[in-house]
């Protein structure tokens, strides 16, 4: 039988997830996320369990709104060209199945400026602080994980108002996981 865990950065994202649905909260950012969701993964069975990462993204091209589960997550602040260049792999790419087309963003910078905006467009639709960092320790661990993201701003200036959009991504959010986890 399917266990699920739901992975979120802040507690005003998954408010509306359903009793009795483990919830871990990882804090803002790639490496918090990565250490709770190891941390996690290494303190449990992770037999049949599949790791639900929902949270609040900003959308990168205009036009998008809604719900979206990414099926590639970049890391958009290694410099990986670099890193090639040395004869390394940096793994700036990672593949999430069962996605819907899309490419989120991961990284380390809250974006609220239309030129970091227009130059992460050119590789993604969304954009987000923790999925890489999720995605990369479910990989470590051999874990399945989903990304499900809600639009919550257009990652520009108006997501600096990102606190007072919270909870109504959240509800959708809940919802889903209402709909596909219980």
């Amino acid at each position: 039988m399917t266990q699920y865990l739901v992975v979120s950065a802040i507690a005003g994202e998954a408010r509306y997830v359903p009793e009795g649905i483990p919830v871990l909260l990882t804090g803002v950012g790639k490496t918090p996320a990565a250490v709770a969701v190891s941390r996690a993964l290494a303190e449990r069975d992770t037999t049949d369990l599949v790791v639900l990462n929902v949270g609040t993204t900003g959308a990168l091209r205009d036009g998008l709104s809604g719900l979206f589960l990414p099926s590639m997550v970049i890391n958009h602040d290694v410099n990986a060209d670099a890193v090639r260049a040395i004869g390394l792999d940096p793994q700036d790419e990672l593949r999430i199945e069962g996605g819907d087309g899309t490419v989120l963003a991961s990284g380390d910078v809250f974006v609220a400026d239309p030129v970091v905006r227009g130059r992460l467009a050119e590789r993604a639709h969304l954009v987000d602080m923790e999925a890489y960092g999720v995605v990369y320790a479910c990989r470590a661990y051999g874990v399945p994980v989903r990304v499900v993201k809600h639009v919550s701003d257009s990652a520009d200036a108006a997501a600096l108002d990102w606190p007072a959009l919270v909870d109504d991504s959240a509800k959708v959010l809940g919802e889903w996981v209402r709909e596909n986890a219980v």
